[in-house]
């Protein structure tokens, strides 16, 4: 059974039939069950023609709801519509179905997993595991998202931002379950892509292509973070560096920059370097400068101080630190660094026992755990005697 293909033909066939009239949330369902029968009886008896078959059975499955409904009167029509069965049209509505699953009055976790069901083609129990809830409220929360854009029309134009913030969300939920997330994002974005000419749509693709290149190498085989100057660049993934330095090249040439782009263009340069000693901090700093101007984002400053720190020398980029708010996110691990760069120890292992307590989940609690025993091990004892 070749999942990859009922994945790339579930958008278009639910965008088949809501263009036929078929309300968006029992349209999905009725995608669902031609997914689940095809891959029932595919196997044994493969269609000549997919799509058609998949349309063909969608829409029964929908009639069949539609005439046990309680609206069966209204909907009546629509049975008498029924085509006759034959090859599907080559209309492809994915990109609106991207616009309508990345709906501003969604919340961003009821977009992402409406747009891993209805784009992605995910089953609910595959979206539950890779965000380790219980089916069951994976469920209702995509029962709700359908609902609530159900009234929203097809044909009405979308925000291409909302939409790519859907998918950054979904790559950075990484991995878990059954689904590789980080994957499933990078092939929806390129399916976006294929679908909107949009150089910001480009500059995620490659900024996901770029940080997915990195990741055989961010943790240790005991599962514990590898800081990116410690990584093993060897194990990088050339080929994705390659594909997304080429996208990024070919945004950045129509000359109009987006945030995106710009997070893209700090990851090449991190990825052209040989050596974490051979990085060109002074561009990339001057990349953080313009996504700062760009995103006005007090994180992206904090980054913009580490940079500094790189290029300048730690001081400067405790001098840019102290302008930004201690209660970011990650202040005091960027303190830490710095302090531990400009020799002094003590203060380091201080910030980094209180960045651990800080930390949003486990692996980075533990790295900041054992950065200050470090720092505690080597930093020298205080005296013990009394001064003379």
């Amino acid at each position: 059974m070749d999942e990859a293909l009922l994945r790339s033909l579930a958008p278009s066939v639910l965008g088949i039939l809501v263009r036929r009239g078929a309300d968006f949330a029992a349209a999905e369902d009725a995608v669902q069950d031609a997914l689940v029968e095809a891959v029932r009886v595919w196997p044994a008896d493969p269609p000549r023609d997919p799509k058609g078959w998949l349309v063909t059975v969608a829409w029964r499955r929908f009639l069949d709801a539609a005439r046990a409904d309680a609206a069966r009167r209204r909907r009546e029509d629509l049975v008498d519509e029924e085509p006759a069965p034959g090859p599907a049209p080559a209309v492809d509505d994915t990109l609106q179905l991207y616009f309508l699953c990345a709906h501003p009055s969604l919340t961003p976790s009821s977009a992402v997993a409406l747009t891993l069901r209805a784009v992605g083609g995910l089953t609910t129990r595959q979206i539950a595991q890779a965000y380790l809830v219980p089916e069951a409220t994976m469920a209702q929360r995509i029962s709700r998202a359908k609902r609530t854009v159900s009234g929203v029309r097809f044909d009405q134009p979308g925000d291409v931002a909302t939409v790519l913030r859907v998918l950054y969300l979904v790559f950075n939920e990484g991995y878990s379950g059954d689904v590789d997330l980080a994957a499933e994002a990078i092939r929806l974005t390129r399916q976006l892509a294929a679908a909107i000419d949009h150089p910001e749509v480009a500059g995620l693709l490659a900024l996901m292509l770029l940080h997915h290149a990195r990741r055989a190498t961010r943790t240790a085989p005991d599962g514990s973070l590898v800081p990116l100057a410690e990584q093993d660049r060897g194990r990088w993934d050339t080929a994705s560096i390659a594909d997304g330095v080429e996208i990024l090249q070919a945004a950045l040439a129509r000359d109009r920059l987006g945030e995106f782009q710009a997070q893209a263009a700090i990851a090449a340069l991190h990825a052209d370097a040989p050596t974490a000693g051979e990085t060109d901090w002074v561009q990339i700093v001057e990349w953080y400068d313009e996504l700062a101007r760009l995103t006005g984002s007090p994180v992206v400053r904090l980054n913009r101080a580490v940079a500094i720190g790189e290029a300048d020398g730690p001081r400067a980029g405790l001098a840019v630190l102290a302008a930004l708010e201690g209660s970011l996110p990650r202040h005091a691990a960027v303190a830490a660094y710095l302090h531990e760069r400009d020799g002094d120890l003590v203060t380091a292992a201080r910030l980094y026992a209180e960045a651990a307590q800080k930390a949003p989940n486990l692996a980075e609690r533990d790295h900041l755990t054992r950065q200050a025993a470090r720092l505690n091990a080597a930093a020298p004892s205080p005296t013990n005697g009394k001064p003379g």
